[in-house]
Parts: C-alpha cells; sequence; structure tokens
C-alpha cells in the first residue's frame, strides 16, 4: 500500500504511517502535471529578466540585490550552504520524514517552482529508506525552518549526511547505497527545498496523535482510579454534559461510562455524596483537550495541504503573477504545539491528583496507606508520587509559551518570527513527561484493584489490568520501582493500554 500525494488532502494520520511506519509515497501525475507548467513560467519569467525574490534576487535583507544570470543557478546551492546552520544532536528519523512528506506535498501544488526530479528526489529518499541529518535546534520557524530543511537540501545534492540501514553516511554513499542519482540545483531549486514550516509542521502531526492517544488512555486510568476509589458515577451521567453542551466532555464522559460499566466495585453504595474535582471534572478537563485537538487539527492540516512557500507563483492568472508575502510563517503552527503541550500537561496534573487520593489513606476510601500490606516496614507505592511530581514540575515549565517569544534576525528585515521549532521540541517533551505520569497511576490502580478483590474491575478496566500485570507484577513487598514505571510509560506512550481497553469495550471517542 503506498500513499499518493497531489489527488486530494493528506490527513496527519497519512503523516504517521510514512513518518513512523514507512508507508510508500507515490506522486500523482496531475501533481506533476502542475509542478511542470509551473517550472515552465518560472523559466519564462527567468529568459524575461524578470526581477524575482531568490530566483534573481539575494534573499531577506539582500533580497535588493540583482543576480547576473551566471550566478542564478549557483546560487541556490549557496542558499543551501549558507542556510544549513543548525546545533546538537540529529532529529528523530521519524520527524525528518514526516518533514520531507510535508515539503513535497506543498511542492505537488504547482506553485512553488522548483523542477520536478526535486519532488522525485524527496520522494525516493523516503521510499529507500534514506534520511537526511538534520540538527535539532537551529530553525525560529519563519522563514520556515530552514536550517534543517537545509540539511535535508544538502543530501538532494549529494552533500551533508544521511542514515541508510541503520548507518550514519555521507549522503554520497548513502543515496549510492539506495540507487538514488544526487540532484544539480537549477534556478528556484533549492530556496523551494526548503522555505517552509514543514518540520514542525510534521512534528505537529505525529504529536496531536500521540496526544489524542495519551488522553484516551489517561480516561482509562481514570477509570481505573474511579474504580479504586468507589466513585459516584453520577458526575458521568450523560445529561450533565449535554446540558452545557461541549463536545469533548460529552465524549468523554461517555467513554468513562463504556470503560466503566459492568464493574462490581462501583456498583456498591458506600460511595460519598460528591467525589472530590479531580475524579469529577475530568470530562471537564479531558473534554476541553480533545476539543482543543479538534482546532489544532484544523490548523495543522491547513497548514499541511497550503502552500507555505516564497516567492509563490501563479502561471495560470493572465500571463502569469509572482507574489511575495510570508506563507512561510510558522504561527499558525506554532499555538497548536503550544495549545497541545498545555493541554497534556493539565491532564498530568489532575493525573497527579488522582494518584495522590489512591495514595492517601484518609483519601482512598478503605485503601491501606501508600497501597502496601506492610506500611512502616514497606514503603509502597510513596516514592511513585513524587516521580510524578518532578515530571509536572517540568512540563509546567515547558508549558510556558515560546511562541510569544520572536527575537528578530537578518538586520531585522526577517524582525518577527514564531519560534515553533521551541514550541515543537518542548510539547514533545512534554508529551513523553506526562506518558509517566499516567503510567503511575495506572500502576496504582492495578494496585489498588488488587486491594479491592473479590470484587470485579470493569471489562474494560480488567483488559488493561491483565496487561499490567503481564509487564508488572503486583507489589506485596518494596522492590526497586524505576523499571516498572518506566516499563507503563512505554505502555502508555505506544498504545497498547489503549488498545488493551479498545479490545474490550470498542473504539473510544
Amino acid at each position: 500500500m503506498a500513499l499518493t500525494i497531489g489527488n486530494g488532502r493528506l490527513a496527519i494520520e497519512g503523516v504517521l504511517r510514512v513518518a513512523r511506519q514507512r508507508e510508500q509515497v507515490t506522486v500523482s501525475d496531475a501533481a506533476f502535471d502542475r509542478i511542470r507548467h509551473c517550472r515552465s513560467f518560472v523559466d519564462k519569467k527567468i529568459a524575461e529578466h524578470a526581477v524575482m525574490y531568490g530566483i534573481t534576487t539575494g534573499i531577506g535583507e539582500l533580497s535588493e540585490v540583482f543576480l547576473p544570470p551566471e550566478q542564478i543557478k549557483a546560487f541556490q546551492k549557496y542558499i543551501v550552504y549558507s542556510h544549513a546552520a543548525g546545533y546538537g544532536e540529529p532529529m528523530a528519523e521519524e520527524i525528518v520524514r514526516a518533514a520531507i512528506l510535508s515539503r513535497i506535498n506543498v511542492l505537488s501544488q504547482g506553485h512553488s517552482g522548483c523542477r520536478p526530479v526535486i519532488v522525485e528526489t524527496m520522494r525516493d529518499l523516503l521510499n529507500k529508506g534514506v534520511t537526511p541529518v538534520m540538527c535539532q535546534k537551529g530553525s525560529v520557524g519563519a522563514c520556515g525552518d530552514l536550517s534543517p530543511m537545509s540539511q535535508m537540501a544538502l543530501v538532494l545534492i549529494g552533500e551533508g549526511e544521511a542514515f541508510y540501514k541503520g548507518e550514519r553516511l555521507p549522503s554520497k554513499i548513502a543515496l549510492q547505497k539506495a540507487g538514488i542519482e544526487p540532484v544539480v540545483f537549477e534556478a528556484r531549486d533549492g530556496l523551494a527545498s526548503i522555505n517552509g514550516s514543514n518540520v514542525i509542521t510534521g512534528m505537529a502531526s505525529l504529536q496531536l496523535l500521540d496526544a489524542d492517544t495519551f488522553t484516551k488512555t489517561a480516561e482509562i486510568a481514570a477509570v481505573m482510579t474511579l474504580e479504586g476509589l468507589k466513585a459516584n458515577m453520577l458526575a458521568y451521567d450523560e445529561r450533565l454534559h449535554k446540558i452545557r453542551g461541549y463536545r469533548g466532555a460529552i465524549e468523554c464522559a461517555e467513554n468513562i461510562r463504556r470503560l466503566s460499566a459492568d464493574s462490581e466495585i462501583l456498583a456498591q453504595k458506600d460511595k460519598k455524596v460528591q467525589d472530590a474535582y479531580s475524579m469529577r471534572s475530568t470530562p471537564q478537563v479531558l473534554g476541553t483537550a480533545k476539543d482543543t485537538y479538534r482546532f489544532c487539527r484544523e490548523m495543522i492540516e491547513t497548514e499541511l495541504n497550503g502552500v507555505g512557500d516564497n516567492p509563490i507563483f501563479f502561471p495560470d492568472e493572465g500571463d502569469g503573477v509572482v507574489l511575495t508575502g510570508a506563507n512561510f510563517q510558522g504561527t499558525p503552527i506554532a499555538f497548536p504545539l503550544e495549545f497541545i503541550g498545555m493541554s497534556v500537561t493539565t491532564i498530568a496534573v489532575i493525573s497527579e491528583r488522582r494518584t495522590n487520593r489512591l495514595l492517601n489513606k484518609n483519601l482512598s476510601v478503605g485503601l491501606p496507606a501508600f497501597l502496601t500490606e506492610g506500611a512502616g516496614m514497606f514503603s509502597g507505592m510513596m516514592l511513585t508520587q513524587y516521580t510524578q511530581g518532578a515530571l509536572i514540575c517540568e512540563n509546567r515549565v515547558l508549558s510556558h509559551p515560546a511562541a510569544t517569544g520572536s527575537i528578530p534576525a537578518a538586520a531585522d528585515q526577517e524582525d518577527f518570527v514564531s519560534m515553533g521549532m521551541t514550541s515543537a521540541i518542548k510539547t514533545r517533551q512534554i508529551i513523553d513527561n506526562a506518558c509517566g505520569v499516567v503510567g503511575i497511576e495506572l500502576l496504582c490502580g492495578a494496585q489498588a484493584a488488587d486491594f479491592r478483590k473479590p470484587l470485579k474491575l470493569s471489562r474494560g478496566s480488567n483488559a488493561v489490568y491483565e496487561l499490567i500485570r503481564e509487564h508488572v507484577k503486583y507489589m506485596k513487598e518494596d522492590r526497586p520501582l524505576y523499571d516498572d514505571i518506566n516499563k507503563m510509560a512505554e505502555l502508555v506512550r505506544t498504545g497498547k493500554i489503549l488498545e488493551a481497553a479498545e479490545s474490550a469495550v470498542g473504539k473510544l471517542k
């Protein structure tokens, strides 16, 4: 199976399949027709000695410098050389692949003016497993992700470095091994390869899907805790949430009802009239995240399917039009990335508060202190809450927005930038930390379930409990917990917890 670019809209799920699952990519004939048509217009304008930004002129503050014809081709190589100025460790291969796919989709719309061979070679990098080495840091999110995308463009011309079959190689060798011919840039090719917010758009696509998986897993963790605490389930009644009207809260409450159905523990009569906020506010809090993700998806998929470039060519308008603007500006992606990070951090905070109620014998409705049989001699799960606190503290710092932190560059020609890459990097870390927090809640929820026996968990919780016990055994006496915590975080991160629950109750909303 292959993902076809150029015949319709690209969804974030398509990005995931190519980036993470290495699905093959094809580019439609219609897309190549558009690319060739636009390129013919660009060649015509070059022959007419037209002034076109980044083709017959310099770039940035040097855009008023007109290039003589003999410099036009070589200039594209030097753009890439000068802009490949990143710092730090290589980006994960899935991020690089997502960025390349995003750029292919931009170029395939036929408004960027590159030659078809540029798109063909990018496609071949994906299909043959050549992944450019791109430094994590150096992009300010305008003009797009110039620094990392320039490292990708170096590989197109057989320079820079790339990963191939687990090896980090000079790209010339990686291309040879994969059977890919390097290209020689001509007019427009270099700038067209790099001038968009494609790295942060690829990262946002993956992070939004990861955040969605995380949030559904947090619902599952909440239900295990609700069972452990013998919760009053009136707070999840459909009527409460419908009368307020938020779609996310309605969906979250429905998920909780489905996950908790047929629980013998929750059928018991010894309940409080009203539980703490961290329990009964779960639909309102997690539901807000769900609604936020819907907005984020709209923004990210708009960027995925829009033309983020400069200049932009309209070959079919009259004799053809060339417009310069700022469609590379990363703010439309930086904001959603911030919103995702804030949402995930908030979910982690409420998860820790529920965990606290499982561990505190004064709040746990009869569970032993710190979920251990021998409190005093044993400390049980006490220290897991410390780890949650440390992760949440870091996430609160990371949730401070980078997208408000513009720093001017390029002699003040580029005097407002999105800082979207910083938003993307920290949001990735927020999600990872939050998986640890919810993993700990699940760890404690499973331990609490053992203390509630012989009463049975709901069908959904029991499926998750059985998965947890395949990886983490019941804690009868104290043992080092770091390995258990990391295993639990991985079960959250990879979606295994969600898969187990959905196998029992069907797809969650």
